[in-house]
């Protein structure tokens, strides 16, 4: 993904999980790891005027005779500076170096695990292997150097070019992972038991025995993992500390948290579903040496966050593609093609209004130009969700673009009403989350699921009919309102005697007048009797006319006039 509208797509002749994917900066190129262990190198190609992501060729690491397979089981990938190397550190603890784009193995250069441990200090060493190499990092400043950090805690700093260990840094506590501070003289660590550490090193001896400053920042209890760390410089005062995990085990253990740190300021940023990987923008190095992270992106297993990192209180960057179309369950959807250009802003600036928390900034990932023409007309996606929502999507372009959410549950009286109350946080809380992201599978009522929706694109009505019979009809307005909301009773079996309806409770109205913001406005409530999901829906806004149907029979209603047609 680059610039919204630039899309490639390429697809592995193995069917295998992809586990690492990295970009070869400046080449085109990107590198990807399944999980049977194998590497593939992909290229962008150019034909006729277009590009495309083909891949070129594939790498085995050899296993070692003698030893098992997941010895040389790939953990971590370093991409060079230079780009023509990638460091392999595996599960055996050895660390291989491929060369690119031919991806031959250079063996003269491969470093196992027991050239290691012959250079640690006796007491350190005690018999056990260092574990599996958990992070590679390239000096910032000197490109033939890396650190090397092995689970069991012990990082080494390793010259490549005189094969020699320049410097061991003997951590005890298992590791996570490590990023170098930009100007190269120290590094922090992330560890398994939800803290990090800063180490330097010390010029008059070849080993640290610990590190500068050690914290757990969700302490004291104990902690999960700090699974990922990055520290990063800003010209404007403190540096930015971003790590996953880290999370008090036993009161928010279930929590998918990535924290935010600047001096004294710090955010945790709550997801609902699993963190999977996070990085930082970061322009391209600057003459001052500082980092200047502008965003900070989140891929979870849902969806994907971008946070401004440049704004105080860093808002969320809304997406422009990749937004999760099912944020709560779909239940159903409507498509409505040749928008009028009219409809089409007002929903736009409807939309905009919506989200003055949302950040300005222009989204980060912009790499490629798309080539596709203006769409000829407007289309618009519109998605009905179990949560009572009614989404509109741009569904003119490659990728979905979200507009507009509409929200019906305000109109009714629901469980979640006394709830909201109790979840504002106060000043206080420790830790200070702040939910992030729009998935949220959890509704508060099944009955507010939405099951037909019509819109008129010449009159901007809009007919929403929902999961307890409430057919709902809507206007477009640009501004602020209060207004009441009419209720009117369809009985489609005409109080049929011997019928006992043992279905689910229509939806309570809520009383007196209603705020609504700019958007679509509720004006009329049709409520269907019995209160059976709504089946069919039809609108003719000449005739001010809604039809609708259930398993029941059908209603025909007079808008305008406030009145029922007929009920069969």
């Amino acid at each position: 993904y680059g610039a919204p509208g630039v899309e490639f797509t390429g697809l592995h002749k193995e069917t295998a999980t992809v586990t690492q994917m990295h970009f070869l900066p400046g080449q085109g190129r990107l590198l990807t790891l399944l999980d049977e262990n194998t590497l593939h190198l992909w290229e962008l190609q150019q034909k006729d005027g277009c590009s495309y992501l083909e891949e070129t060729r594939s790498f085995l690491l050899p296993g070692r005779p003698g030893s098992s397979p997941s010895v040389t089981r790939v953990t971590v990938i370093l991409v060079t500076t230079s780009c023509d190397v990638v460091a392999l550190g595996t599960e055996g603890g050895g660390v291989y170096f491929v060369q690119i784009p031919s991806l031959k193995l250079l063996e003269e250069q491969t470093l196992l695990q027991d050239e290691i441990l012959q250079s640690l200090p006796d007491e350190y060493r005690c018999g056990k292997t260092l574990g599996p190499v958990e992070s590679l990092q390239q000096h910032p400043q000197q490109p033939n150097k890396m650190m090397i950090g092995y689970s069991r805690g012990l990082v080494t700093l390793w010259d490549r070019e005189s094969r020699k260990v320049e410097h061991h840094f003997l951590g005890n506590q298992q590791l996570e992972s490590l990023y170098w501070e930009s100007a190269g003289s120290s590094f922090i660590s992330s560890h398994s038991d939800g803290g990090y550490m800063v180490w330097a090193e010390s010029s008059n001896s070849s080993t640290t025995l610990s590190p500068v400053t050690s914290t757990v920042p969700y302490g004291p209890f104990p902690c999960k993992a700090i699974n990922k760390i990055q520290w990063q410089s800003s010209s404007c005062g403190n540096h930015f500390i971003l790590f996953s995990g880290g999370m008090p085990r036993a009161s928010y253990g279930d929590r998918h948290c990535v924290t935010i740190m600047q001096g004294k300021n710090l955010v945790t940023l709550d997801f609902t579903s699993r963190v999977i990987d996070f990085f930082t923008v970061c322009p391209i190095k600057s003459e001052d040496g500082y980092d200047n992270p502008t965003a900070l992106v989140v891929l979870v297993e849902e969806e994907l966050v971008v946070i401004d990192l440049q704004t105080p209180d860093w808002p969320t960057i809304p997406a422009p593609y990749l937004a999760p179309l099912h944020s709560s369950a779909i239940t159903c959807s409507y498509h409505i093609s040749n928008v009028t250009l009219k409809l089409w802003e007002r929903i736009i600036l409807a939309g905009e209004q919506q989200n003055p928390h949302f950040s300005s900034m222009s989204w980060p990932i912009d790499g490629g130009k798309s080539l596709a023409e203006e769409p000829a007309q407007r289309g618009l996606l519109l998605t009905g969700h179990e949560d009572g929502t009614v989404r509109f999507w741009d569904a003119s372009g490659v990728a979905l673009r979200p507009l507009y959410r509409l929200s019906t549950a305000g109109i009714f009286q629901t469980d979640c009403d006394h709830n909201e109350s109790l979840n504002q946080s106060g000043e206080e809380d420790w830790p200070p989350f702040r939910k992030v992201g729009c998935f949220d599978p959890y509704s508060d009522d099944p009955r507010l699921g939405i099951q037909k929706i019509a819109l008129c694109k010449y009159s901007s009505k809009l007919v929403v009919a929902g999961t307890a019979g409430q057919v709902l009809v809507m206007d477009l307005n640009d501004d602020k309102s209060d207004q009441l909301v009419s209720v009117a009773t369809i009985d489609l079996l005409q109080d049929r005697e011997g019928f006992t309806w043992k279905g689910h409770d229509r939806l309570t109205p809520r009383n007196g007048s209603l705020v609504f913001p700019p958007g679509f406005q509720t004006s009329l409530l049709i409520q269907c009797v019995p209160p059976a999901a709504v089946t069919a829906v039809s609108l003719h806004s000449e005739w001010n006319l809604v039809a609708f149907g259930t398993s029941h029979g059908f209603g025909l209603f007079d808008y305008h006039k406030r009145s029922p047609v007929l009920a069969r």
